[in-house]
């Protein structure tokens, strides 16, 4: 055996203790995260939303009934670019029992719930995520957690630019979404 080879070849074997240990510590416990709480919830969550989810204009509807609230948890910045108009914004870091109890106090009251993945043609205040990563799954499944149980959800997929549904923010005139269209590359 060459001697860079067995200089490699004592230097793993030197490791291989603590990669044993380290395969074979069992991590501390955190109370603070429960993974089979979550599933379940989750689980119990996604039984609900399928009778849930609305149209556009049963979206839009209820939105206008009193003591509706739209809830839109994307970021601060997506959220000032765009909106549906009249939601307010708790953005899905900031979800915690105290921030729903301030904006939400009465956990029966009807929660309407829209995404990214509602929108087509609007890259940038709705981004897209993976369908399995969409924000209104964890959103959804966080207000079913904190015991919000009157929650809807936008269902279609639609284009922001033939939407029913008004909208505020930056790239919102006389509430219809003023998207700039998207860039095309010319290749010569």
């Amino acid at each position: 055996m060459s001697r860079p080879l067995r200089g490699l070849t004592i230097a793993l074997l030197g490791l291989a203790p603590l990669l044993a240990t380290a395969q074979s510590a069992t991590p501390p416990d955190n109370p603070n995260i429960d993974m089979t709480g979550f599933l379940r919830v989750a689980n119990e969550a996604a039984k609900s939303r399928p009778s849930r989810r609305l149209t556009e204009s049963d979206f839009l509807k209820a939105s206008r009934e009193k003591g509706t609230i739209v809830l839109d948890a994307r970021s601060r910045e997506k959220y000032d670019e765009l909106h549906i108009r009249g939601a307010v914004n708790l953005t899905f870091p900031d979800i915690t029992a105290e921030s729903l109890a301030r904006l939400i106090p009465d956990r029966s009251a009807r929660i309407l719930i829209y995404c990214n993945n509602n929108f087509r043609n609007a890259e940038g205040p709705f981004p897209s995520k993976l369908p399995s990563a969409s924000l209104n799954l964890s959103t959804w499944i966080a207000l079913t957690n904190y015991g919000y149980r009157n929650v809807w959800e936008l269902g279609p997929y639609i284009d922001i630019g033939k939407s029913a549904l008004p909208f505020d923010g930056r790239s919102s005139e006389g509430g219809k979404a003023q998207l700039a269209p998207p860039q095309r590359t010319v290749l010569n």
